[in-house]
């Protein structure tokens, strides 16, 4: 079987596969994004379906799987953020101690970060911060919503480098 022939048999359970996505995250932009992870992981390990075997079944598989470990990973990242909590202003002014030069030298740390990434990151982080959903990010800055994920990840990743020391005394 080609990839031509196996993309044209997968795309044939196109509405079971979005409803069952849809079962899963009971939201649109959420059923997309597991229908494209389903699709790609599909695609990219076409050569292990068994050619006369159950394709829906396997193509079901393969979302609950991916449901299951994005789950999994985003159970991980909330205890994070609710140990470190998000990097706004209001989020760091409410737990802050009451020492206020305290505060004030930590959101200045976090503000002299910010301005140290690149505009192509810091833009899609701050609106991602000021809670803007990625698609919404996406329309609004006319940039495909995969690079709206991959930006704000490399954003973190590097505010996370930048302010390490506020990060160990949280652990």
């Amino acid at each position: 079987m080609t990839i031509n022939q196996f993309t044209s048999i997968i795309a044939k359970h196109d509405n079971e596969l979005r409803n069952f996505a849809m079962k899963f995250t009971q939201d649109i932009d959420d059923a997309n994004d597991l229908m494209q992870d389903t699709l790609v992981k599909a695609v990219r390990h076409f050569h292990q379906f068994q050619e006369d075997t159950n394709i829906k079944g396997w193509l079901y598989t393969i979302m609950r799987n991916t449901f299951i470990n994005s789950y999994r990973k985003g159970v991980k990242s909330r205890d994070l953020i609710t140990q470190s909590e998000d990097i706004t202003y209001e989020n760091l002014s409410y737990s802050a101690t009451s020492n206020k030069a305290e505060n004030n030298f930590v959101m200045g740390d976090i503000k002299g970060a910010l301005d140290k990434l690149p505009a192509h990151l810091s833009i899609p982080f701050i609106r991602y911060v000021e809670g803007y959903k990625y698609h919404e990010i996406s329309d609004k800055l006319n940039i495909p919503l995969g690079t709206v994920k991959t930006r704000i990840h490399e954003a973190r990743k590097h505010l996370s480098k930048m302010l390490k020391v506020y990060k160990e005394r949280i652990n």
